[in-house]
């Protein structure tokens, strides 16, 4: 829930993203959407038993955790590409490199990468407090454009 005394502010940022999202297809500067979410792995707890005459396979739900992994995904809608990539964890360098992966992968000749994100605060926060012990990107032509809902950063 949105408070009160931020509404404004949020509604202000929500069309400032949903302007960006109007813009015509320009390839020298895609915009891409990015996200990430952590996800589960589980394996089956006791195998199914197969089906009979009269009777429906059985499944149990029974499961065994076998940890979490963070999936990123990034898409550029106006092409209908996605990209996603499984990290172990989900940190500001295993954020950094699938940024990287994006510009010196997928968009090495572009000017300029413009990337919605819902949120950067974790990522910033992180850059800001710890030292990244990251080379300097591949790509040194590509500047980045960076909108969030939370805290709007254009470059």
């Amino acid at each position: 829930m949105i408070p009160p005394e931020k509404s404004a502010e949020f509604v202000a940022n929500m069309e400032r993203v949903l302007d960006v999202y109007k813009r015509p297809y320009n390839r020298a500067n895609p915009v891409i959407c990015m996200d990430e979410t952590p996800k589960q792995l589980i394996a089956e707890g006791r195998e199914q038993q197969k089906m009979k005459s009269g009777r429906e396979t059985r499944i149990d739900y029974e499961y065994i955790r076998q940890g979490v992994v963070n999936v990123f995904m990034a898409n550029e809608p106006l092409r209908g590409k996605r990209y996603t990539q499984v990290t172990e964890f989900k940190t500001m360098k295993e954020w950094a490199l699938f940024i990287d992966m994006i510009a010196t992968k997928y968009y090495p000749k572009a000017d300029k990468i413009t990337l919605v994100m819902d949120n950067l605060k974790h990522m910033w926060r992180q850059r800001s407090t710890k030292r990244s012990s990251l080379k300097k990107p591949r790509n040194y032509g590509t500047d980045w454009n960076l909108y969030t809902l939370q805290n709007m950063v254009a470059g």
